[in-house]
């Protein structure tokens, strides 16, 4: 599942980047850029020996998402946690796999404060990103059952209080497509009350 997430980031990376060179951008530059970052991925899943499509039993079918919703595009409060334990995480085919608890990211969402425990994988990644593996209010009804992903930059500086999560970016796990692929599932904490309905929907509706 780290080999997924990597591809996934590395995808995203360059519009998070392309987003931090500029210093900001308009709400129609970043429905532009949020659209342009949908379609790396469709071509990816379409064409990649990587993909979850590549085995000749599955077929591409065109992914699902909702409108980009600036409102969804949160500055969230980051308490971290300093022991950095490790935490294992079930995963959709019965295994394990294994995550650095990194901290808790606080934000408030339809004037709701809800909260998500973000995580660092275990093994190494590059570019270092952090991971939020969520469920809400739409899972298992307009979105993936077993809950989505968020691939969340890394701070770079120590002592930062702040993270952004950008539930635009909210992506399936490969088991959605796939069932025969392994993917960690949200821990209990990371199961949200509310819908939040941005990001990927389910997929062959």
């Amino acid at each position: 599942m780290n080999k997924i997430v990597i591809i996934v980031i590395s995808l995203v990376a360059v519009g998070v980047l392309a987003y931090s060179l500029q210093g900001g951008e308009s709400e129609e530059d970043y429905t532009e850029r949020i659209l342009k970052e949908r379609e790396n991925i469709r071509n990816f899943l379409r064409g990649s020996g990587e993909s979850p499509f590549a085995p000749d039993s599955i077929s591409f079918k065109e992914l699902n998402y909702y409108e980009p919703n600036l409102a969804y595009r949160v500055n969230a409060r980051l308490d971290r946690i300093d022991d950095h334990k490790l935490l294992t995480l079930p995963t959709s085919d019965g295994k394990d796999e294994k995550y650095i608890r990194y901290g808790y990211a606080t934000f408030n969402i339809n004037g709701q404060s809800q909260k998500l425990l973000v995580l660092q994988p275990f093994e190494q990644q590059q570019p270092p990103m952090l991971f939020v593996a969520f469920a809400d209010a739409t899972s298992g009804e307009e979105t993936y059952g077993g809950g989505r992903y968020l691939n969340v930059e890394m701070p770079s500086r120590t002592g930062q209080k702040s993270l952004e999560l950008d539930f635009n970016l909210a992506y399936n796990p490969y088991c959605a497509y796939n069932p025969t692929f392994s993917c960690p599932l949200p821990p209990r904490e990371n199961v949200l009350e509310v819908p939040i309905p941005v990001g990927e929907k389910n997929f062959g509706d």
